[in-house]
């Protein structure tokens, strides 16, 4: 029994640990909930783009010795803006708006990041460091963090119904070309929020994974809202804990849980999973043949 609870406790004996357990933790909420939407609108990729977009302003923070946060909030709204600007003002479309944008800012950053010589930071950023995150960019993850779930929260009921019927959204009275944006610049702060915890290469997994498997789960909204930050919270307190007990990379075991969750959920969700399915069809087959 002493065993279990030495390892259950001795990690949060560490400073680090315990701002990396905080951190982590209001990251994957605030994206587990906002995944719900992005998967039944089909925005799962946006979130990609946009925190391959931020690279530059990571980029310049870092040059400028200021907190990598804001650098990326600077260029996450203006990718977004950008991006809104080129599908609504020309014959491009949205999915090609988003790749000409991410791609530029991001071939931009790799342009600065190749002029600083001092790049290790840079490299936590691209792949994660959440062990290493600073009091200042902890701050701001957090207020980000709490100010995404706040409007999340007070605007569910408007959310949900854009991401079922934008023509029902917009005969009772709601602009879905404001909840559209609303969308996007909450994308935006997400996506910078997670970039400390697993960086730019995973964050798109944070923001697509919770609300896939919360959806293989169940049909209802709400219940989606509570089952996917259940899974995410879940999968990154556990996936801390195995990266401190085997010092092996944190972001990479948060989204292998997260990963494993999915599987789980995909081979046995009772309703929409693959061995439920079957074993529900065989017993069709019986009883046809019977």
């Amino acid at each position: 029994m002493s065993a279990v609870i030495t390892v259950l406790t001795e990690p949060f004996s560490y400073g680090f640990m315990t701002n990396a357990f905080l951190v982590a933790t209001a990251a994957s909420l605030v994206c587990a909930l906002l995944s719900c939407w992005l998967v039944l609108i089909g925005w799962s990729l946006l979130g990609d783009a946009i925190s391959h977009a931020v690279l530059p302003g990571v980029v310049l923070a870092h040059m400028l010795g200021l907190p990598f946060t804001l650098g990326a909030l600077v260029f996450g709204m203006a990718s977004v803006a950008l991006i809104g600007v080129v599908r609504d003002t020309s014959r491009v479309k949205g999915d090609a708006a988003i790749g000409v944008v991410f791609t530029a800012f991001f071939a931009a950053g790799l342009i600065l990041k190749s002029r600083n010589p001092a790049n290790t930071d840079l490299n936590s950023i691209i792949f994660g460091n959440v062990l290493g995150i600073s009091p200042v960019d902890r701050a701001m993850v957090l207020s980000l963090a709490a100010v995404v779930t706040a409007v999340l929260l007070a605007k569910r009921r408007d959310l949900t119904l854009f991401a079922f019927d934008r023509t029902h959204a917009h005969a009772i009275g709601l602009r879905p070309a404001r909840i559209n944006a609303l969308l996007l610049v909450l994308l935006a702060l997400t996506t910078i929020v997670a970039l400390q915890v697993v960086g730019v290469i995973l964050v798109v997994a944070m923001l697509i994974i919770p609300g896939s498997t919360a959806h293989l789960l169940t049909d209802r909204m709400g219940t989606m809202l509570l089952v996917a930050p259940a899974i995410a919270t879940g999968s990154t307190v556990i996936g801390l804990y195995i990266a401190y007990w085997t010092n092996a990379s944190s972001a990479g075991w948060i989204i292998v849980c997260q990963s494993l969750a999915f599987g789980a959920a995909y081979l046995g969700s009772p309703r929409h999973g693959i061995i439920p399915r079957m074993m529900r069809r065989r017993r069709e087959s019986r009883g046809s043949l019977g």
